[in-house]
């Protein structure tokens, strides 16, 4: 058809919505990663996955046996899908695993990392933290990570603990060296330590697409491992995400359970989503989408929700190929 200049009159084609795929927690279950990435890899048209965002929501390590084997598995997506972006990021376990094996960054004001011990030191005792080489330096939760619970029975969750309050035994292990041991340091290759130090807090999108009862929806994202504080200003929080300050000995934003499971009120009022990991379950509601159906259970699978189309994708599903 021709326009009013005689020339050819182009009709704007919409452009596709970019794929998004948000990963829950892993801990540690190599297969189960396998087995979901494969699920997406045959459910997802080729052309979309090989140039789709992948965002993992954090917790890599601990519960399960293979933490090595997921972390070089994480590694290796980069050049393996040298097209997708990829986001990784740190989960609570994470962030303590990194604390114990010297991947965090220093606190910004120049404090020491025994600062962040001051507020919980009546839990040492019971929660039997790190008192091992390197222990002076340590963060808090580095120390809370390969210490020796002395309950052996996780009341909540109905199992036994794994060396620490965090289920850290099994990550010690799959590098070789015994629950607690300061050789860990030694054992975790350098490869292994910049993914640690590399791992972002908070991770924005400005435009990612949503399947509503509306229909599509543009909006913002933001992905936290567990959530951002209800009652907290959403700028303030961002800020010390994105600065990710290691002063605070506990960041809520990676650990926060009630405080943390609804979103703040003033991202109702500019579509946002907060998609987040954390919790154990798998829960949609609006915009807030938390995924962690698996929580580390060996019993309970890995899932992944796949944007725009709000497609929930398990390990255990059976595809035909």
């Amino acid at each position: 058809m021709e326009g009013r200049n005689g020339g050819v009159e182009e009709h704007s084609i919409p452009k596709k919505p970019r794929l998004v795929c948000c990963i829950g927690d892993i801990h540690g279950f190599i297969t189960k990663l396998q087995n979901l990435w494969s699920n997406l890899e045959t459910l997802i048209d080729p052309v979309d996955f090989q140039t789709a965002l992948i965002i993992f929501l954090g917790d890599y390590c601990d519960r399960g046996p293979d933490t090595r084997e997921v972390i070089d598995f994480l590694i290796s997506l980069r050049s393996n899908y040298p097209n997708q972006s990829h986001v990784f990021l740190s989960g609570n376990h994470d962030f303590a695993f990194a604390a114990f094996v010297g991947a965090l960054p220093p606190p910004p004001d120049g404090s020491e990392f025994s600062e962040t011990w001051k507020e919980y030191t009546s839990s040492e005792e019971r929660e039997g933290w790190f008192k091992g080489d390197g222990y002076e330096k340590m963060h808090l939760q580095g120390r809370r990570w390969a210490g020796t619970i002395k309950v052996k029975f996780n009341v909540t969750k109905g199992t036994e603990y794994q060396g620490s309050i965090y289920d850290a035994g099994p990550t010690f292990e799959s590098y070789g060296v015994p629950h607690g041991s300061a050789d860990l340091v030694k054992a975790v290759p350098d490869e292994h330590k910049k993914f640690l130090a590399d791992m972002v807090w908070v991770h924005e999108e400005d435009d990612v697409c949503i399947q509503t009862e509306e229909g599509i929806k543009h909006c913002k994202l933001i992905a936290v491992h567990a959530g951002l504080e209800k009652d907290e200003a959403v700028d303030e929080q961002l800020k010390t995400l994105k600065a990710k300050d290691t002063r605070v000995p506990k960041v809520g934003p990676l650990s926060g359970r009630a405080s943390v499971w609804e979103m703040p009120k003033e991202l109702t009022e500019k579509p946002t989503i907060v998609v987040s990991g954390h919790h154990g379950k798998l829960h949609i509601e609006g915009l807030r989408l938390i995924i962690d159906e698996g929580g580390g259970l060996e019993q309970n699978p890995v899932a992944a929700v796949v944007l725009p189309s709000m497609r929930i994708v398990r390990d255990t599903d059976k595809l035909a190929k």
